[in-house]
């Protein structure tokens, strides 16, 4: 028998073990809370997320963005996003309950949220609209809080590599959010469709995009999806940017921003790079802010690294 058809067979028999294992983490960590287990994931990914390979990529990511932080902060900052990481992986177990926002007494949850006036304005202008966001503090709970309040959004997201991990979470997305659409191929049609129906799209654009169009981030050369810019480019539709910090005590804030003011071309319709920039800049701005709440483990530069300090691993 190939190697392939042995790995293959491997994989399908262990399939049923690793849905019931994943099921079993997350019956553990619902029985322990949300705060509780919040605390369990962080330390976990804590200690062992710095023995991956992973680690390396954000060591070497970290001090290639800050070149001038000393030694001691990169690696506080590698350690903070293993934590973010782990506590938003613990905190899928309590998605439908997490998110507690209530308008007439906006001071008393768990979540706060700023720019509800640009919330409300999308929810109410009959336009369609786009919001892009990215791998900071939880980011499920944005696509949470548009189902709860009345906001037609559709979330395109990337299903996580394992099966089984893949299943449950999109279990647990489909019970507490509104639409989803998997990037995949073909996923461009149903994204247009939306915007074609007065509807919105979500999406992550902090990660790596083979086929992208060229950006900044941190001053190193990266690829982003296009996608997003394009449709506003065809839609003509506010692009808002919302993004999640993880505070003190289990809280978080939620930030809409306004609807971007994004570069045009000669003939006056937006530019598809310069959209893609515009946005990107928004992100960096964040991570600047919160560096230990973003996903620093993703290879976000594929590119060579420009002349100056090495990235050491």
């Amino acid at each position: 028998m190939a190697p392939s058809r042995r790995r293959n067979l491997a994989a399908r028999a262990a399939a049923p073990a690793m849905v019931g294992l994943t099921r079993s983490v997350f019956a553990l960590a619902r029985k322990l809370g949300p705060d509780r287990a919040s605390d369990v994931g962080g330390a976990l990914a804590r200690r062992f997320g710095r023995l991956l390979p992973a680690h390396h990529t954000a060591l070497a990511n970290i001090r290639a963005a800050f070149p001038d932080l000393p030694e001691e902060r990169v690696r506080e900052i590698a350690l903070e996003a293993w934590d973010n990481l782990g506590r938003t992986g613990a905190e899928y177990a309590h998605l439908q309950h997490l998110f507690d926002w209530d308008p007439e007494h906006p001071d008393e949850g768990r979540i706060e949220v700023a720019g509800i006036e640009h919330f409300l304005a999308l929810r109410d202008d009959g336009r369609p609209g786009i919001i892009f966001s990215a791998h900071l503090g939880n980011w499920e709970l944005p696509a949470i809080c548009a189902a709860r309040f009345g906001l037609e959004a559709t979330a395109v997201f990337r299903a996580p590599n394992d099966p089984a991990v893949a299943s449950l979470v999109h279990e647990v997305r489909s019970g507490t959010m509104g639409g989803l659409e998997a990037a995949r191929q073909g996923a461009a049609f149903a994204m247009q469709g939306v915007l074609e129906r007065g509807g919105h799209l979500g999406m992550l654009v902090d990660q790596h995009f083979t086929r992208g169009v060229g950006v900044s981030f941190f001053g190193r050369p990266a690829l982003a999806n296009p996608i997003l810019a394009k449709f506003a480019r065809r839609f003509e539709c506010p692009v808002h940017g919302v993004r999640v910090i993880r505070l003190p005590e289990y809280r978080f804030r939620l930030e809409l921003t306004p609807p971007l003011d994004l570069p045009r071309d000669a003939e006056g319709q937006i530019d598809v790079t310069g959209a893609m920039q515009a946005m990107t800049s928004v992100v960096e701005d964040w991570v600047r802010e919160h560096p230990g709440q973003w996903l620093w483990m993703h290879r976000r530069w594929r590119a060579p690294a420009p002349a100056g300090r090495p990235s050491r691993r």
